[in-house]
């Protein structure tokens, strides 16, 4: 008696399979064809970084970077130009190309929002900066919730932010200018010729704002937690900053260095940014030592962003080790 339903044969089998394969790769080639290919985005950066630091939480942001020629028109001035390539390569650098951030840092301290310097402002919006407003939002605060600006120095990069078509940026908040900084750019007396438009600039954002503005020294205190620390030389009277809460401590450099790797690994270079080389020489060094003896983490305005790291001693010089995971909580 014939089987009612009799089992495909070995050959019927793989007859279906092809037919089925075949059935896939039409159908795969005509979704090719109908979905046109990924596009290419451009590269991507991390922006905002959040840490707890005691009963304090510190927010850095990126805003912005600019690639310039270099390292040598910047940094090792006093160094052959083959001397500074050589080394830049031997650090899996570019021998012709520098990278600038800019990191702004804000510190919440339960009681009063701190903001640390200002940004490029609308100025440096074409150039790919200036973005310190506009991720101030997504960073979840508005520019009226700020209470204090510190500006650590009266370069562009700093003041420049300020302002905002031409009225003040963070309208609530009271601004704190080192004294000698605020008097030496007011003043404008033995401005080099490099610094005139920064001293235009000052005179146009920073002087109109001194009724609101309260002048410190090395040794005075911001708001509970942080004191000002000397750090003349990059510019005549730039402050650096101690951070503590809960026994926790950091130290906001501000530009005592201004590359991770040729301001920590050659402190003794001079750097064109320093208005004074070789007091920003003596400052770089003071600075360096305190972080690596200490061993507390540091903030540093142009260091890969989130620029937050550790320093270490080397046999000559100091090494940048970035954070990680040691601030997270």
């Amino acid at each position: 008696m014939s089987d009612p339903h009799p089992s495909p044969s070995r050959r019927s089998l793989m007859a279906g399979a092809g037919v089925a394969a075949a059935a896939g790769l039409l159908a795969l080639r005509t979704t090719s064809a109908a979905l046109a290919a990924a596009p290419l985005l451009g590269s991507l950066r991390p922006e905002i970084y959040r840490f707890k630091l005691g009963e304090f939480e510190v927010t850095n942001i990126l805003d912005g970077v600019i690639s310039r020629g270099g390292p040598h028109q910047i940094f090792g001035l006093d160094q052959p130009a083959e001397t500074v390539a050589q080394y830049a390569t031997a650090n899996h650098l570019p021998a012709d190309r520098l990278e600038n951030p800019y990191t702004v840092t804000l510190v919440n301290t339960g009681k009063q929002l701190v903001l640390f310097d200002t940004g490029n402002g609308e100025g440096g919006r074409d150039k790919g900066t200036g973005r310190l407003r506009a991720l101030l939002q997504q960073a979840g605060y508005a520019p009226e919730q700020v209470d204090v600006v510190v500006i650590t120095h009266g370069h562009p990069d700093h003041i420049g932010g300020l302002t905002e078509g031409g009225k003040p940026a963070f309208e609530r908040a009271q601004l704190v200018f080192g004294e000698r900084e605020f008097d030496y750019w007011r003043k404008g007396e033995n401005i080099s010729e490099q610094r005139a438009a920064t001293r235009k600039l000052f005179v146009e954002r920073a002087v109109p704002l001194a009724e609101r503005a309260r002048f410190i020294k090395p040794g005075d205190e911001v708001v509970p937690g942080i004191v000002a620390v000397q750090a003349f030389g990059h510019s005549n009277g730039m402050l650096a900053f101690h951070i503590e809460s809960g026994r926790e401590r950091l130290l906001l450099w501000a530009d005592a260095t201004n590359h991770y790797v040729l301001s920590l690994q050659k402190p003794e270079w001079q750097v064109s940014f320093d208005d004074d080389k070789e007091a920003g020489i003596v400052t770089r060094k003071r600075i360096l030592d305190m972080v690596a003896t200490e061993k507390i983490p540091a903030i540093g305005y142009h260091m890969p962003f989130p620029a937050v790291g550790f320093v270490d001693r080397l046999a000559e010089g100091y090494r940048w080790v970035p954070v990680s995971y040691q601030l997270a909580r």
